[in-house]
């Protein structure tokens, strides 16, 4: 009999544990899922149509998408009717290569140059005005905010015109401790001076205080390079947008959707699931939110833009 109780207390135990970790590691939705809204695009050369759709940015009813691999970025109204085109293939003055991440500041767009090694700045009509680093400075460069530099595993502050403030991280060195990074992808500030960034291959987002200090790490348990499907982890982050509340919007790669998180680190939504048709997507890998709250994804799988509302609209 003591030994049947025994078996039974320890298949309790056994069967409570997925329970206990589910508790502990998935967070609870605290806002009901975005509503998709529309999408544009197709894969091609014309305008509208992309080669790789990557970076993208928000700016007075305007939406800036970096085509990476058609060397430009193509400037739409919040609808998705194409405005304009910004730089051609190339690796001089006004021309890009594989353009990734996008920043938009003081009347300026900053494109990072993955294959050109540099950031380079347009006015927002796309008049080149100059260039910020280039080989032996950035390693592919990703966000442009402050610079996410990918292969030196690390990230640079830089002022306006290019000088060197402060940097996160350990040149050249991968790790998942706080404030070590995994090819980080992206970065965005938010309203509070709080620096927010993609850790990409450690499956999380680090957020920095005004300081500089670690304020809270984000993505499976702990934080420390576990990936996953549930709420609040990733398969690979790759973007990160804030609103004017400082909420924190993620695109996650290969869990084909987009997260959302408050400006302390509390798990809020998620929207998105794999596939082609509405309300869908292959591979969300950059994320923008506009001031009417709209947020705007990249298909990067399915080379289109997806619009999405929060369900309160």
């Amino acid at each position: 009999m003591r030994f049947k109780k025994t078996i039974i207390v320890l298949l309790c135990a056994l069967l409570g544990l997925p329970a206990i970790g589910w508790w502990a590691f998935v967070p609870s939705m605290r806002e009901p899922p975005y509503v998709f809204v529309s999408a544009w695009g197709q894969k091609g050369t014309g305008p509208g149509q992309f080669q790789d759709p990557t970076g993208i940015a928000v700016n007075d009813g305007e939406v800036f998408v970096s085509d990476a691999r058609g060397g430009r970025v193509q400037v739409f109204d919040l609808d998705g009717n194409f405005l304009r085109q910004i730089g051609k293939p190339g690796d001089g003055v006004g021309e890009l290569a594989r353009p990734m991440n996008l920043a938009i500041a003081r009347g300026e767009l900053y494109i990072a140059e993955y294959w050109n090694d540099r950031i380079q700045v347009f006015s927002l009509d796309g008049a080149p005005k100059r260039i910020i680093g280039g080989p032996g400075q950035f390693k592919a460069p990703g966000g442009v905010a402050v610079v996410a530099d990918f292969y030196n595993q690390r990230i640079q502050k830089l002022r306006a015109d290019g000088n060197f403030v402060r940097q996160w991280g350990t040149t050249g060195e991968v790790g998942n401790g706080a404030g070590e990074f995994n090819y980080p992808t992206s970065v965005a500030l938010g309203p509070d001076g709080t620096l927010y960034v993609a850790d990409g291959y450690n499956d999380r987002i680090q957020a920095f205080g005004p300081d500089g200090g670690l304020a809270w790490k984000r993505g499976g348990p702990l934080a420390m390079n576990i990936w996953g499907p549930f709420r609040g982890w990733f398969a690979t982050v790759t973007a990160v947008s804030v609103d004017r509340d400082g909420n924190v919007f993620a695109a996650n790669f290969y869990n084909n959707r987009v997260q959302k998180f408050s400006n302390t680190g509390a798990f809020l939504t998620a929207f998105g699931e794999k596939g082609s048709g509405p309300g869908q997507m292959a591979y969300a890998i950059g994320v923008a939110v506009a001031a009417d709250g709209s947020v705007f994804a990249t298909d990067f799988g399915n080379n289109r833009i997806t619009k999405w509302r929060p369900s309160t609209f």
